[in-house]
């Protein structure tokens, strides 16, 4: 995969990004507090461990008609989406605990979704956080199917209703990610992706096969051979539980980078994008309902997308204490801060990016 460089011989882009630096470290020296988390994190994390778990036992343990039963495959999907965000993410960026073991221990709960910890680090730790919105290269961004979140991917008739079918389709992320994970681990190792980043593919395709084969028995298999439910009733159960969570994780982070002021790049031949690093995230990144506790809590931040980008080693706990801070640097010298006061506010602009990106032309790359 060709490398992107950021080249920029903008003085002020620089100063803006040295600045920003100190002053959030300034912040953290001064409260004498770590970038990490701390014990409502703990908290956080059993809750969350606890609504993706208790519903599945309670499924074995108690008498009830199916439709409780899919009542808790909900509450188990709601689970799943809120331990993908505010443990798994964390952790596996490095910021859950200053203690390597401890961030390796929760990137784990990664497979208790299905997944694969490498093809995480890969897309989103690599490849996202790096590359934001820039085309080819973002694979968040990238258009398949009935949904083109991408302006420079090829503009087909089903996309002229995305704004609409999209959140069936967001719905399909987890399940999809079953069979995709394979598929997207191959298309690393051929770029030498995962030897670059510490994995052996041999061996890397081994884990993730079993990983997947005790996953698919656990909620499946059991639920069939040990509950009075149908068989057909328990895939039911499975891909309501899969949607739920795949719905909330899609419109999450699509509401960050597909919404109105969130910039699209393609890089040039050279693979040069002439512009700061902290700059570009700054461009392609929005934040979204910064004074809504509940939601900042269930979904680990991730509203705080802005101070996720540029401080991916901080905590989510600390977003919302720094998000002034990043908001006045950005303003003082000149640079646009992306901000949906409301979910309500960015789920509007999400719907109405989709609306364009399903209706315009292509954008062309430049040379």
């Amino acid at each position: 995969m060709k490398t992107i460089k950021f080249v920029c011989t903008d003085k002020q882009q620089k100063e803006f990004s040295a600045a920003l630096r100190k002053n959030v470290h300034a912040w953290f020296k001064e409260k004498g507090i770590s970038t990490k988390g701390n014990w409502a994190l703990g908290v956080q994390t059993a809750v969350m461990l606890s609504v993706y778990i208790a519903p599945f036992i309670m499924i074995f343990t108690i008498p009830m008609n199916a439709w409780v039963a899919m009542l808790l495959t909900v509450i188990i999907g709601i689970g799943m989406a809120g331990i993908g965000m505010c443990v798994m993410h964390d952790a596996v960026h490095g910021s859950y605990s200053g203690k390597p073991w401890v961030n390796k221990l929760l990137g784990s709960t990664m497979y208790l979704l299905g997944s694969n910890v490498l093809n995480w680090k890969i897309q989103h730790n690599i490849l996202h956080h790096t590359y934001t919105n820039i085309d080819g290269y973002d694979q968040d961004i990238a258009s398949r199917g009935p949904i083109r979140l991408s302006a420079f991917a090829p503009l087909k008739k089903i996309h002229r209703h995305q704004h609409i079918h999209a959140f069936f389709f967001y719905g399909l992320m987890t399940i999809s990610k079953l069979i995709k994970d394979f598929t997207q681990l191959a298309e690393y190792n051929n770029a030498g992706l995962t030897g670059k980043h510490g994995g052996n593919p041999a061996f890397q395709y081994f884990k993730m096969v079993l990983v997947k084969v005790i996953y698919l028995f656990v909620f499946i298999g059991l639920p069939i051979l040990f509950t009075p439910f149908a068989w057909w009733q328990a895939l039911l159960g499975f891909f309501i539980m899969h949607w739920t969570a795949g719905c909330i994780l899609s419109t999450v982070f699509q509401m960050a980078h597909v919404v109105e002021g969130a910039e699209q790049l393609a890089s040039n031949s050279e693979g040069i994008i002439h512009c700061e690093w902290a700059v570009h995230e700054l461009r392609t990144t929005s934040d979204f309902a910064r004074n809504n506790l509940f939601l900042n809590w269930y979904i680990g931040g991730l509203n705080f997308q802005i101070e996720h980008h540029l401080f991916s080693n901080i905590c989510h706990i600390h977003y919302r204490k720094i998000a002034p801070i990043v908001e006045k640097t950005a303003k003082e010298f000149g640079f646009t801060y992306n901000l949906k006061p409301t979910f309500a506010d960015a789920l509007r602009s999400h719907i109405k990016r989709l609306k364009e990106l399903g209706r315009k032309e292509p954008l062309q790359v430049s040379g």
